[in-house]
């Protein structure tokens, strides 16, 4: 490590007699040369031109500063990065936008209800037209319905909004935020819209040489060599006798070495198989193309449920069905338990069972199929197993979804088991994973009872953020399937654990592949 261009001569003024020689290193004489002719320039673009870090041109100019003879000027200001996509997203119409033409279409106003069911045959992301369309002043939503607004009514005739026009100005380039217009609104409206684009704090640093710089460089600098090491031709010529060899400094920053690295996403898978074997799991799986009677039926899921709905749930073209359980019991017990609770003490969903519908292909959408399967090929005490895997939703694909995600379901089948030894196995998995402090909050899910939300608290934020769900299986989920004792089972999407550990905003960010961002992530975060 050598410290080549950071040691320049100090130039103090009180130390400094105009008739002092004064020496330069060939580097540093190159900075002042540059900025003794021109009257101001940015630190980036002084480090382009002489091909060197914007670091090294920074430390001689320290060294000026200090001396009086530059004046280094810091200004702050917003960069607007646009997306990739941005452009196309904007060019096929945001969601927000295409809900106007909805709402247009039905006088401009419609029902909370149908305004949903249209936004879902028309593939536009619900949450997406509430909160952006909200914000931009174009709807309104209470208890009425779903209406649009004069400003809506003004973008539905192809008014472009502020963030719409800057976009589309950058065109794919980062620009200054102050160079477009409405600047605040463009701010407010893409400051957590990740998928559009990013807003970054930057400072300029501009450098301007003071008169007494000037007066300095004019009087005349002589230039020093300096080397690293002498060459043979250095010694025979006899320059090395101009020449000064440059100081080492051990304690300067040694290169950057980026060594091999698991995937961000799969070391959090591995973490978490770790941490459940370590526990005294056994790590199970079962096929990403799954029958709708594992997925949905065996799971007490209702086969009006809307979670089984084409906007929901990817269905195989081809094959289009599958063939049920061989166990004609197994079959019947879950009809029966369906259509009025069977032997369960339950009431059931009162309605006529379909086995053409339960024999439908489906992408699994949990792997909570995994573990229901392990449940029936075990349903006896003890069984403490789980499932790491890919599951498929039908999402519109966001900053914080996907269509194709991680997903880990666990489940413990105890004599014994109770809400507090599920609370208690929870609490172990998450503190395993780095979380110091755990609590849990009531919630309902389909087929478990009680339900409960983990939260875990996050350090880096200085805030909750829940993680996932859990409860006890219901007597209609696991007596059908020949399990008479207390199951309890819960799940967690892997990509939402990285994010968090990450500190990430995007969820895309894990797939992108990108090198610079993957180089900089901490070996063992």
């Amino acid at each position: 490590m050598n410290s080549e261009h950071c040691n320049p001569v100090t130039l103090a003024p009180n130390a400094l007699n105009m008739s002092d020689p004064i020496q330069l290193d060939e580097f540093s004489h190159s900075v002042w040369e540059k900025l003794a002719s021109i009257p101001q320039i940015e630190v980036n673009e002084l480090a382009t031109e002489l091909n060197t870090d914007q670091s090294k041109v920074l430390v001689v100019a320290q060294e000026a500063v200090e001396g009086g003879f530059l004046v280094i000027q810091e200004e702050n200001f917003d960069e607007l990065i646009p997306a990739a996509e941005a452009i196309q997203l904007i060019n096929d119409g945001l969601a927000e936008r295409k809900a106007l033409a909805l709402l247009t279409e039905a006088g401009g106003e419609m029902a909370t209800g149908d305004f949903a069911k249209a936004a879902g045959q028309a593939k536009i992301a619900v949450n997406d037209v509430f909160r952006w369309g909200k914000a931009r002043g174009w709807i309104d939503r209470d208890k009425q319905g779903v209406r649009i607004t004069d400003a809506g009514k003004s973008a539905a005739n192809g008014e472009q909004d502020a963030d719409e026009k800057a976009l589309l100005k950058a065109d794919g380039k980062a620009i200054q935020l102050s160079q477009v217009d409405e600047a605040d609104r463009v701010k407010q409206l893409l400051g957590k819209r990740g998928d559009l684009a990013k807003i970054k704090s930057r400072v300029r640093r501009l450098l301007s040489m003071t008169d007494q710089g000037r007066e300095l460089f004019k009087s005349g600098i002589s230039v020093k060599k300096e080397r690293n090491l002498l060459t043979p031709d250095d010694l025979r010529s006899g320059d090395w006798k101009e020449i000064t060899l440059r100081p080492y400094d051990v304690t300067l920053p040694a290169e950057e070495i980026q060594p091999a690295k698991v995937h961000p996403l799969r070391k959090i898978i591995e973490q978490t198989r770790r941490a459940y074997l370590e526990m005294g799991f056994t790590e199970v799986a079962s096929p990403m193309v799954e029958s709708s009677f594992w997925n949905f039926d065996a799971l007490f899921q209702p086969q009006d449920h809307p979670a089984r709905d084409m906007q929901d749930t990817f269905y195989m073209a081809e094959p289009a069905t599958t063939n049920l359980p061989e166990d004609a019991d197994l079959v019947d017990r879950v009809r029966r338990a369906h259509e009025d609770g069977g032997d369960t003490g339950s009431e059931g969903w009162g309605y006529k069972w379909s086995p053409e519908i339960s024999k439908q292909v489906v992408l699994r959408t949990h792997t909570t199929a995994s573990t229901i399967r392990a449940l029936t090929k075990h349903p006896d005490p003890p069984l403490k197993t789980f499932c790491v895997g890919w599951v498929c939703r039908n999402e519109t694909m966001s900053y914080k979804h996907l269509p194709v995600f991680h997903q880990v379901d666990g489940i413990v089948i105890d004599e014994n088991a109770s809400l507090a030894s599920l609370l208690g196995t929870l609490e172990t998995f998450y503190k395993k994973m780095g979380f110091k402090q755990v609590k849990f909050k009531p919630a309902f899910y389909p087929y478990t009872e009680p339900s409960v939300d983990v939260v875990v608290y996050l350090e880096s934020r200085g805030k909750w953020i829940e993680m996932g769900g859990s409860g006890i299986f219901r007597p209609e989920v696991t007596e059908p399937l020949g399990c008479k004792h207390p199951v309890m089972a819960w799940g967690l999407g892997m990509e939402r654990l990285a994010m968090i550990r990450y500190g990430l905003s995007d969820i895309r960010e894990l797939y992108q592949g990108r090198i610079e961002a993957l180089s900089e992530m901490a070996m063992h975060q």
